[in-house]
């Protein structure tokens, strides 16, 4: 059988790619977009480069009809991703983040489901300064967005063991690893001399992993550590899974292929899972991550955007071709992958005491929003907690957030602010609350069709009346929004949930894993609050009478027939 040639699809590139091409190493007319004083916007092309500098140009979707009418510009707006690996933040950090946000931004922060800070509201003037202000805290924003791999995602609490803390480290190591190359942030943002280059000596020395046009899409890490998947392991492009002996980290097995977005209506789009196709030890990560990245930079998608992420080429090209591809670059094999199981993906509230006497406190942050509400000032609380405390914070997958390493001296005061303040551990509230997320959607979010992180603690204050008659209060279940189908809150591995389709109405899905190993399905289509309530009054009493012991909500429509079994993106329209 003859070998199968391999090649990147064919079809004239997108225009991402030109504008890619024309960027100078992703510098384009930024400069000059950012110090125009006509518009608080820049151009389509500058926004395009903006995401690799871990920026999107948004608006206010609230007042944009309103402006349209006064004939003004929409009002634009900076949303500013921060890059923290494996989630860590110092509490001086933490200050900086906060004070940024209440001087420049939207006066909250938002926790991102890739571990990561989010602001929103920062206007176009400020944004130099802004992005200095995060430098000199000693974190960034490079490579937060853009056709590049982004935060690397690990296990939120690397204290809670010394596999953690190691595991952690691996963590950061592979995001400064992978990061681009180029000199245009520091040079645009943090006033460094611009680098002259040869053109015979650019795509070696600029960027000498990516390339001139970098991946074809983004790129996405995370590493879980047994039996936690609180990362969603198989919904990253690259995932490794840690493996012990006897207490001991002696490596990773290796997961490819897995990515949440696809396109309504669209069948050739899909969410996938992630496959393990092996294992290396921990000082072969880095390698086999470059390696797959050169993969799909050389053969990934450059002509259909919503086909060019990774999971679209291993499934073009096959799973066992792309394996016998990454050895031949690595130049040696992968050995057999090792056993493992995953039996949870939640957070644990509340106090927890981890190695070298530190203690952890992990509270519930509903979809992500640090801010004053009402009767609950959380920011508030979490700043004066910052001032004094001396570990640190560890932003979770799941967008809560673990006041960590605190020590046994120290503990009694913090537990005082939290206290004081009112902050939720989580153990308040229904299990599915707690097992909730939304992504941002409305009204920042461009893509958006329908509310998100707005609407779903409205619709679970109502789904949990359902629950309450039924004694599922305390029974894990998942439930996950998202205003479009891109999968910015996984909505793709949710027992629950639910993507946007129109104002008010969303596709409702029924039947991942809890665990994260097994897709949901399509169960309603365009439904609204009442229908989603009249559905979910049928099937919770069901799963509370006919369910088996231990048997999660996903399992049980499953086995019920209700939906069908989805192990694979590529059945996930059948």
């Amino acid at each position: 059988m003859a070998k199968q040639v391999l090649k990147a699809p064919d079809g004239p590139p997108s225009d991402v790619e030109r504008i890619k091409e024309e960027s100078n190493y992703l510098r384009g007319t930024l400069k000059e977009s950012m110090e125009e004083e006509l518009s608080a916007g820049i151009s389509d092309d500058d926004n395009r480069l903006m995401k690799f500098h871990g920026s999107y140009l948004q608006d206010d979707r609230d007042i944009r009809n309103e402006r349209a009418k006064q004939k003004l510009e929409p009002a634009y707006q900076f949303m500013l991703r921060v890059r923290t690996p494996g989630g860590v933040a110092t509490p001086a950090q933490w200050l900086t983040m906060d004070d940024l946000a209440q001087k420049y931004g939207n006066k909250t922060l938002k926790l991102t489901t890739r571990q990561a800070f989010q602001m929103h509201g920062i206007l176009k003037w400020n944004m130099k300064q802004t992005i200095q202000d995060i430098h000199q805290s000693l974190l960034d924003t490079i490579a937060a967005c853009g056709d590049v791999n982004r935060n690397v995602m690990c296990n939120p609490n690397p204290y809670q063991s010394a596999l953690h803390s190691e595991v952690y480290e691996w963590s950061k190591k592979l995001s400064d690893y992978l990061l681009p190359r180029t000199q245009a942030y520091h040079e645009l943002w943090l006033d460094k001399e611009k680098v002259a280059f040869t053109p015979t000596v650019e795509e070696t020395e600029v960027e000498p992993m990516y390339g001139k046009l970098y991946l074809p899409r983004k790129f996405k890490i995370g590493i879980a550590v047994p039996p936690s998947n609180d990362i969603d392991v198989f919904s990253q492009d690259l995932g490794l899974i840690a493996i012990t002996e006897e207490e001991k980290l002696v490596g990773f097995n290796v997961a490819i292929g897995g990515g949440m977005g696809m396109t309504h209506g669209d069948k050739a789009t899909y969410p996938q899972l992630a496959k393990v196709i092996g294992f290396c030890t921990p000082e072969q990560i880095l390698d086999v991550a470059e390696k797959v990245i050169t993969i799909q930079r050389d053969y990934g998608n450059r002509s259909v955007r919503k086909n060019a992420r990774f999971k679209y080429t291993v499934d073009r090209l096959g799973l066992d071709t792309v394996v016998e591809e990454l050895e031949n670059r690595l130049g040696w094999k992968l050995q057999e992958a090792r056993e493992f199981q995953f039996n949870h993906n939640g957070d644990r509230y509340g106090w927890e005491k981890g190695i070298k006497g530190k203690w952890h406190f992990t509270l519930f942050v509903e979809g992500g929003r640090i801010k004053d509400y009402e009767n609950y000032p959380l920011m508030t609380g979490l700043r004066e907690i910052a001032k004094v405390h001396t570990g640190d914070f560890r932003l979770t997958a799941n967008q809560n957030l673990v006041i960590a390493n605190v020590s046994s001296r120290n503990k009694r005061q913090i537990a005082h602010l939290i206290e004081q303040y009112g902050i939720m551990d989580g153990k308040r509230f229904s299990a599915l609350r707690r097992n909730s997320i939304a992504c941002v959607s409305l009204p920042t979010c461009g893509l958006a069709m329908a509310e998100a992180e707005r609407y779903l603690p409205v619709l679970i204050d109502k789904i949990e009346e359902i629950v309450d008659e039924n004694g599922l209060r305390d029974e894990e279940i998942t439930i996950r929004m998202t205003g479009c189908p891109n999968g910015c809150a996984r909505h793709a591995l949710g027992e629950i949930a639910f993507i946007g389709k129109g104002p008010g109405k969303y596709n409702m899905y029924l039947g991942a894993a809890f665990n994260g190993s097994r897709l949901s399905k399509l169960y309603r289509e365009n439904v609204g609050e009442e229908e989603i309530l009249s559905e979910l009054r049928v099937l919770l009493p069901r799963y509370a009478k006919e369910r088996t012991a231990n048997e999660h909500f996903g399992d049980f429509v499953i086995r019920a027939g209700i939906v069908k079994e989805v192990t694979d993106g590529t059945n996930f329209h059948d």
